[in-house]
């Protein structure tokens, strides 16, 4: 019998390290870019849509570097370990189908204090196919935070996991739960309706915002009403989908109603004000310009005028973002934080050639 040759190594690829470690830091650096201004109310997806271009242009040259290009990865996450470059090695690791790298992922994204955004954001930047091998072992993994990964890439994917999913919405850990009644009412599971109303009575609230939103979904807006007022009513981190859900569900009048009430108290009148952009009435022009006058609801009148109007995005000089030029009141109430506020006197203006 012939002697076996050893397994040869993967070829390396002559590179120069300058320019792959600046496609490692620009990878990093346009993701988390992106990331947050996806997080921007409304976000601006034309924006949104170059830095994309950038992102992938730049994962290009770190795909041509091949393996040579892993030092630089592991650099920039050694040197700044945030959301982006846990991005970047995720990437980088499922792009070379490499399990130990991978693991080092998962472990890192284990002791990340955002839920693993970055991580997560690696999964979704992939194709479907390419993570499947990946979900499948991770969904029904004994470990919850490999369950909450394999079902947050089926929510960011939208991949149904049939049966699976059923015994995912009643997943003890709460994350895997949570983000699992999410997914059945983005895949309008009918067939978890009962699951659904039985999570409304559940301890954590992140658990009971999403099936009321998942209900609301489905049609069962009866039943998800009273979670999702009291979610808006907590001013809580999910407050902003509860209340597009309950927009959503109506009757308008209803939900006129109800923010009539928000705007009473300090606390909620924000969301009342950004509330208002949801309705799609373009009759509220001028109610909005008067609460961008008030520093503690501009940063939400401007949310509901750029939902309401969209193509106010493309006029200069509506937004600035130092609130200090808009005088002292706004510098007091903003501090030194640059915030995007409309200025109302700019869009006084520019309404009144739109009308």
């Amino acid at each position: 019998m012939a002697a076996q040759k050893p397994e040869e190594a993967p070829e390396q690829r002559q590179i120069v390290p300058d320019v792959v470690r600046q496609h490692a830091e620009q990878a990093a650096f346009f993701w988390a870019q992106r990331d947050t201004l996806m997080e921007d109310d409304p976000p601006d997806l034309h924006v949104v849509a170059g830095i994309d271009w950038r992102l992938e242009a730049n994962l290009d040259g770190l795909r041509i570097a091949g393996p040579a290009a892993w030092p630089f990865v592991v650099a920039a996450y050694e040197d700044f370990p945030e959301k982006g470059e846990l991005f970047l090695y995720g990437w980088m690791a499922i792009e070379q189908g490499d399990s130990s790298q991978i693991a080092e992922a998962v472990e890192m994204a284990r002791t990340s204090e955002d839920d693993a955004y970055g991580l997560i954001g690696a999964l979704a930047w992939h194709k479907a196919k390419t993570i499947a091998p990946l979900v499948r072992d991770w969904i029904g993994s004994p470990d919850a935070f490999k369950r909450f990964l394999g079902v947050s890439a089926c929510l960011e994917h939208r991949v149904d996991p049939k049966q699976m999913l059923g015994r995912l919405v009643r997943d003890p850990d709460v994350r895997v739960r949570a983000t699992s009644l999410r997914l059945a009412g983005t895949l309008k599971r009918a067939d978890l309706v009962q699951e659904m109303s039985e999570a409304l009575e559940a301890d954590h609230e992140r658990v009971r915002i999403w099936s009321a939103w998942s209900l609301n979904e489905l049609g069962s807006g009866d039943l998800a009403q009273p979670e999702l007022k009291r979610q808006v009513l907590a001013n809580g981190p999910d407050a902003l989908a509860a209340l597009r859900a309950l927009v959503k569900a109506g009757p308008e009048a209803e939900v006129r109603a109800f923010m009539g009430g928000l705007l009473k108290s300090p606390e909620t009148a924000p969301l009342a004000v950004r509330g208002a952009g949801m309705l799609g009435d373009r009759t509220i022009l001028h109610w909005l310009m008067h609460q961008m006058r008030t520093p503690a609801l501009a940063v939400a009148a401007g949310g509901a005028l750029l939902e309401t109007f969209p193509e106010a995005r493309s006029v200069d000089g509506l937004f600035t973002l130092d609130p200090a030029e808009l005088g002292p009141a706004f510098e007091e109430h903003f501090g030194d934080f640059g915030v995007k506020v409309p200025v109302a006197e700019k869009v006084k203006g520019w309404g009144s050639i739109l009308s």
